[in-house]
């Protein structure tokens, strides 16, 4: 009896996340092995892959069959959810594993953790890298963005099948090494942050629409649907308008309107917000979006205190009413057009900011324009804004922030005279818009060469005497501020007498 052909390459987990990805490498005409614990995903798999085209995918339920059937050096993406069930997956694998074979974990890990496991799997001779997997479900059905980070060869081995996979786009496929230890899963997680500022900025704009500006659901599938076709062109401003045009069909309208107004997540966005912290890099955006979704989560405490404030005489019907009157509809919708792509441009340097800052901390050397080319297919952030981002970034690698890119910068100034009237129509109106107005308040800092600094770093130094620097001369100082005040305040009220 012959023997079976070994299989290029191996996937262990088969979640739908795992399923598609393993279809979508089989659909390339790579032969792959696949393993889950448990069985019924396995025939699950296979028979997907028979019907969606006999497509080239052996199952295997056990560990030791599973990483038998793959040829050497294998290679074995591993999808389930991050953490320990990682950890266990690799000790149910590796045992049957030999020196020279990878490990590639494709979840939403913490990057620390795989820079671990390329330390243990060096131990045992094995290779490993961490691959941020973006695009949902169709995009690992049909090319995702893939963020492969850590050891070169392991990439190599694979590289193939990976760029075949991928989502293609004018500049190629959407994968490239990204760099050494756990930078794959960092820039996974930085995109997700940037993600969480996209979709909270593109919320505010829909309840500015709706709420100021009165306009239906049907509205609001043609305005998005129509931003679409120009600079905003993204697949979630294309999401968006798709939601819009949704019937419920449990009862009248529209089944946007009957979603509950609570945000979950899985800890990515945080995880953004807590390195920017601890790198000391302004993400105010992309911060603002994590406490939009940590205050959603307050459903019954923010419905308890609607009622509150109102018996205490908050009449918010009127203060809408008073702004919504006479509002020039056309002029409104334009507007918050021009401060939602303006409110982008800040949330993405933020994160790119935080990219760099990371970078230059881990000795990654991140290459961030390419960066922006392999997010502009397959993945949920992808834009033909990420085109321009990526050529900023061409013209000066050193960028200091896409604000100061002349292009941008540009854009900017002609937009915000239109971002200012939508965030201050915003608050007149009692609308929170907390993204815009974080992304306007890091715009207006950013550009102002002198800030009020001065005066905290002043009460630094007064109550703790931590030293300032001047703007005329060189060194550091420290004043007895309340001392002389005293002196002053003594020698004023003596010139009086």
């Amino acid at each position: 009896m012959a023997t079976p052909a070994l299989s290029h390459i191996g996937l262990a987990g088969l979640a739908v996340m795992g399923q598609n990805l393993a279809l979508n490498i089989a659909e390339k005409g790579f032969p792959i092995s696949v393993y889950n614990r448990t069985a019924s995903k396995v025939d699950e798999t296979h028979h997907r892959a028979q019907s969606e085209g006999d497509l080239p995918l052996t199952p295997h339920y056990t560990p030791r069959d599973f990483v038998l059937s793959i040829q050497r050096p294998r290679s074995i993406i591993i999808l389930v959810k991050a953490g320990s069930p990682v950890d266990q997956t690799i000790a149910a694998l590796s045992s049957f594993m030999e020196p020279g074979d990878s490990i590639i974990d494709g979840g939403n890990e913490w990057y620390l953790n795989t820079e671990r496991r390329i330390e243990q799997a060096s131990s045992q001779g094995l290779l490993y890298l961490g691959m941020g997997v973006s695009g949902g479900e169709e995009g690992a059905r049909y090319g995702p963005s893939l963020m492969p980070g850590g050891s070169y060869q392991a990439y190599s081995n694979v590289q193939n099948i990976l760029q075949r996979v991928a989502a293609q786009v004018d500049d190629g496929p959407c994968v490239t090494y990204i760099g050494e230890g756990g930078s794959g899963n960092f820039v996974k997680m930085v995109h997700n942050g940037i993600e969480y500022g996209d979709m909270q900025l593109i919320s505010e704009a829909y309840d500015v629409l709706k709420n100021i500006g009165g306009l239906s659901n049907s509205e609001l599938a043609h305005i998005f649907a129509e931003w679409n076709r120009g600079e905003l062109e993204s697949f979630l401003v294309e999401i968006t308008a798709d939601i819009f045009r949704v019937k419920d069909e449990f009862g009248e309208g529209e089944l946007v309107d009957k979603v509950l107004d609570k945000t979950g997540m899985k800890g990515t966005g945080k995880w953004t917000v807590q390195q920017a912290a601890e790198l000391s890099i302004a993400a105010p955006t992309i911060a603002a979006s994590l406490d939009g979704r940590y205050m959603s989560g307050l459903k019954e405490e923010r419905e308890s205190a609607a009622a509150a404030l109102r018996e205490a005489g908050l009449k918010e019907d009127e203060q809408l009413g008073g702004v919504k009157k006479g509002i020039d509809k056309k002029r409104l919708i334009d507007d918050v057009r021009q401060a939602l792509y303006a409110s982008k441009i800040c949330s993405y340097a933020q994160g790119m900011n935080l990219l760099r800052a990371k970078s230059v901390e881990k000795g990654w050397d991140l290459n961030l324009g390419e960066l922006a080319r392999i997010w502009k297919g397959g993945c949920i952030i992808r834009a033909v804004f990420l085109d321009r981002i990526k050529k900023a970034y061409q013209r000066n690698p050193n960028l200091a922030s896409l604000v100061v890119d002349p292009e941008f910068a540009r854009e900017m100034v002609q937009r915000q005279a239109a971002w200012r009237r939508v965030v201050g129509l915003a608050v007149s109106a009692g609308i929170s818009t907390p993204g815009m107005c974080a992304s306007l308040s890091y715009f207006d800092t950013y550009r102002r060469a002198r800030l009020p600094a001065n005066l905290v770093q002043a009460q630094r130094d007064l109550f703790g005497a931590h030293t300032y620097e001047r703007i005329d001369r060189p060194g550091s100082f420290h004043t007895e501020w309340t001392k002389l005040a005293r002196t002053s305040e003594n020698a004023g009220v003596a010139a009086l007498n």
